[in-house]
């Protein structure tokens, strides 16, 4: 058989080959929303190691290679031990595959917890006291928002109140997704306080299988009409991982406030309430140079924070700037997205508390 023949045969299969894996994972519709970075298809585990491996198919260098995951974590969702570290395939220009805590790193980007201590996009670590049931826009860009509700306590004698965020909310498209920390009145390791809800009905996110939970079934046509959602679980309570493709992965853990740190705090907390609250990392796909919001002006190009430095409690002002009439509202003085007149977040407010 001539060379050029053999050639155009062993093309042909291959091209084949990829085909049939696009065509039956149905990513074969890949659209704008989808980000390269979690655009593959999972392919069968090593045989001798275990570990998972898998197929890009997102446009760029990395397109229609194979990568799998490293010695040190094998898998994407470690089963025995949830606090080893998990997996994360990347299959964007950096076309690689690293291992990641699976838990928010209060000391990490893009964090959130505590009464409440930001670490911002640019490595600054500042609070923002917000206000007792009060709600704030910590993102707000073109595509998207995040808002979070306040709770908070104040002793007597104290001129402001102690706060802490009770409540995460994601805008977005015609949607909006809801992770709480219920009203706890004594905390207890081996009961779930985390509360979820998907445009207004809560959610319960299953705790076998593949322990996550979707708006739509997994490869359907629903879900590749729309972008992909998925909350999962990263411990057997309390503690999830929420992804919005194209706009953001959230590390989600509720926990209370301990007698520990009432004490070492001075809260002087009343007795019947744990206040039960969040503590998060971000991390965006994209956002625009112009993106606002109390964490979100911390990731715009060449941004000069204005805390003052060296300091035991930098403080970030912006209350004004950053306040909403309600917790699902996109307005505020400083706010980017405007949702479209049809979506189901406009005028909406229910309780917070989806207990």
């Amino acid at each position: 058989m001539a060379l050029w023949l053999w050639i155009a045969i062993v093309c042909a299969a291959t091209a084949a080959a990829v085909s049939s894996a696009v065509a039956n994972n149905n990513y074969g519709r890949r659209g704008a929303l989808d980000p390269a970075s979690t655009h593959y298809t999972v392919l069968e585990p090593r045989e001798d190691s275990g570990q998972e491996r898998f197929f890009c198919l997102a446009r760029g260098r990395c397109r229609y290679r194979t990568i799998e995951c490293p010695d040190e974590c094998p898998h994407r969702k470690p089963r025995r031990n949830r606090r080893l570290k998990a997996c994360f395939a990347d299959c964007s220009s950096r076309c690689e595959t690293t291992c990641r805590n699976r838990l928010p790193n209060c000391r990490g980007y893009g964090s959130v917890c505590y009464d409440p201590r930001f670490v911002g996009g640019d490595g600054q670590m500042f609070y923002f006291h917000g206000a007792k049931g009060g709600d704030f826009a910590l993102v707000s860009d073109e595509h998207f928002q995040i808002n979070a509700h306040f709770i908070g306590w104040r002793p007597a004698g104290r001129a402001r109140d102690f706060t802490w965020v009770q409540a995460l909310a994601v805008v977005f498209d015609t949607h909006w997704l809801v992770v709480a920390a219920r009203h706890v009145s004594e905390w207890d390791d081996g009961v779930d306080a985390l509360a979820v809800r998907w445009d207004g009905e809560e959610v319960l996110v299953p705790e076998e299988g593949d322990d996550e939970w979707r708006p739509r079934p997994p490869g359907s046509e629903e879900e590749a009409a729309e972008r992909e959602v998925v909350v999962e679980r990263t411990a057997e309570r309390n503690s999830v991982k929420v992804t919005a493709a194209g706009v953001v992965e959230v590390d989600v853990k509720v926990v209370p406030i301990t007698a520990e740190d009432d004490r070492k705090h001075s809260y002087r907390l009343p007795a019947g309430d744990a206040f039960a609250h969040l503590e998060m990392q971000f991390r965006f796909v994209r956002l625009t140079a112009a993106v606002e919001g109390v964490l979100g002006q911390t990731y715009r190009p060449g941004y000069v924070s204005p805390v003052k430095k060296g300091v035991a409690m930098p403080l970030m002002g912006g209350e004004d700037k950053y306040q909403l009439p309600s917790f699902l509202s996109t307005s505020c003085a400083k706010c980017l997205f405007h949702p479209a007149a049809s979506s189901r977040a406009v005028d909406e407010n229910p309780a917070v508390d989806v207990a």
